[in-house]
Formats: structure tokens, C-alpha cells, sequence
């Protein structure tokens, strides 16, 4: 697979160029999609075997930019554990204040936002976070600010050294809100948040989905806890006509109980988020010239 790092010129033009496809900043109702179908198939299959277990509950959303559709709505309103993929809304929040004046992003606070989106780093986190209040003050913010991005959005704990977060909540809808209005850089250092979602590093919804093409750029957030294994993240396919074609998925399975075998249970969630990307591209290439 080809690396995932994009050129900031290339983000520019991409994010130039799709910012105008979505018109408005929500996500545009479903329209009745064989994906979402297929999608609820694959995953019912996975609760009969056993795969997927009765306390474990998903959310599915896919919206293409191309033609302004959601495409997959699968529980997106369901608050589920949010883990890492809270932290995009961390950047909006310092990013916020940065663009009011109150906070200065500066070569410290420029590494630990990228240990934070990047590395997924915990201290960076709370670092960042703590520069907007804590948990409380910054889901004020953000909800007064950015109600369309947070219906369900649920920030009341720091994230402890062991990584265990598990009252932070978040909805697939929300996420989706959160990327389109990204996309469409209106939201505060938007190019900058992109940047940092684009960094090289594992994701679910690129790497090992074997039927996504090469060349895709991804801009992402995993999530990943004993009881929570996601992904949020924007794909720009390349097309074979030389143009580009981007689009949302959104994939996050939470468990009511922690697993005894984080290693194993989050690497075969991981998977099923990888299959769910790899029926997108298929459905996708069926409707754009896709690679």
C-alpha cells in the first residue's frame, strides 16, 4: 500500500475542489442504498456466528461527497463510546480559542496536537485539553459553538494513563457532521486539523482493506479501548479519469462489558471496520470511475 502522507498543495487543491459538493452542512438524508443493506447483512451474519456478541452495539454511516449523499445510516444517533475519536473535537475546541485570540498555537502546542491526532497520546490529550478548560468547560464550548456537531457528544473525563476512557461519548452522525463541515473548511484551522488527520499512521479503513485502492488518501481518527474499536475519517479515491472522489466512513463498535483479549478483539473489530470500507469502495466504483 502506498504511504497515506498528502503534500500540503495537494490538500489545498483537494479540499478546494470538494469543499462546494456538500451544500449544506449537515448530512443529507439517506437514499435507499443497496450498500446499507449489504452492510446490515454483514453484520447480522457476524451476530449469528458469534463474531459480533449481543452486548456489542455498532454504528455505520457512509456519505458521498460526489453527490452529496448519506448513503449508510446505521444507528448514527446512538451515543456510544467516543474514545480517541473525541479528539478531532479537542482540536476544534484549542482551535477555537486560538482564532479568538485566547490561545497561541505555537511550536509546543503544535507537537502535542500531533501526538494527540497522530499518536493517539494521552498526556498530549490532556495537555490539549486542559488548555480549554477540562473535560466540562470544553464541551460547553463546543456546544455552544458547534451544537450541529455535537447533538450527542458526551466529554466528561480526561483520558487516565491507562487509557481506559469510557464515559466519553460521541454518535456516527455527529462525526459525520464534524467531516463535512471540516471538508468544507468551515470549521476553525480547518486545513490545519485535515493536516493532521492525514498524517502516516494505522487506520481501519485504509490499511488492510485490501479492495480500497492505492492511492487513496485518508484523513482519520481511530478509537480504540477495551470495550470501543472505531474509525471516523474521510477517503479521497483516486479516479481513473484523474480526478478525485472523496466520501465519509464511519464504523465504531462498542462493548457494554471490557474484553479479557484487547489484543484479539480489537484486531477482528478492526477487520469488520475494514470489510465494511471495502464494500463501500465496491458499491462506490459501481457509481463513480473509481480505480
Amino acid at each position: 500500500m502506498l504511504s497515506r502522507k498528502i503534500s500540503p498543495v495537494l490538500l489545498t487543491v483537494l479540499t478546494l475542489a470538494f469543499a462546494t459538493l456538500s451544500p449544506v452542512p449537515g448530512v443529507i438524508a439517506a437514499i435507499e442504498s443497496p450498500l446499507e443493506a449489504e452492510i446490515e447483512s454483514y453484520v447480522k451474519g457476524l451476530r449469528r456466528t458469534g463474531a459480533i456478541r449481543s452486548t456489542e452495539h455498532t454504528a455505520w454511516l457512509v456519505h458521498d461527497f460526489t453527490t452529496g449523499q448519506k448513503l449508510v445510516s446505521i444507528n448514527e444517533n446512538a451515543p456510544l463510546q467516543a474514545a480517541s475519536m473525541i479528539k478531532p473535537y479537542l482540536a476544534l475546541a484549542f482551535f477555537h480559542q486560538v482564532q479568538a485570540g485566547r490561545l497561541i498555537y505555537g511550536p509546543s502546542s503544535r507537537l502535542h496536537m500531533e501526538k494527540m491526532i497522530q499518536k493517539s497520546d494521552n498526556a498530549s490529550t490532556n495537555w490539549v485539553m486542559k488548555q480549554t478548560g477540562g473535560p466540562s468547560a470544553t464541551q460547553a464550548l463546543l456546544a455552544r459553538h458547534y451544537p450541529s456537531l455535537c447533538r450527542q457528544l458526551r466529554l466528561v473525563e480526561y483520558i487516565p494513563s491507562n487509557g481506559r476512557a469510557y464515559r466519553n461519548l460521541g454518535s456516527a452522525g455527529d462525526y459525520a457532521n464534524f467531516l463535512i463541515t471540516l471538508w468544507q473548511k468551515k470549521l476553525p484551522y480547518a486545513s490545519e486539523i485535515l493536516r493532521l488527520m492525514g498524517l502516516p499512521g494505522p487506520d481501519r479503513l485504509y490499511d488492510k482493506a485490501h479492495r480500497v485502492a492505492e492511492g487513496t488518501r485518508v484523513f482519520d481518527k481511530t478509537g480504540s479501548t477495551a470495550r470501543c474499536c472505531g474509525d471516523m475519517g474521510i477517503l479521497v479515491a483516486p479516479g481513473t479519469n484523474g480526478l478525485s472522489y472523496p466520501y465519509i466512513v464511519i464504523g465504531v463498535i462498542s462493548n457494554d462489558v471490557r474484553t479479557s483479549s484487547y489484543g484479539t478483539w480489537i484486531s477482528r473489530r478492526a477487520n469488520v471496520i475494514r470489510e465494511v470500507s471495502n464494500l463501500t469502495y465496491d458499491y462506490l466504483k459501481k457509481r463513480h470511475p473509481l480505480r
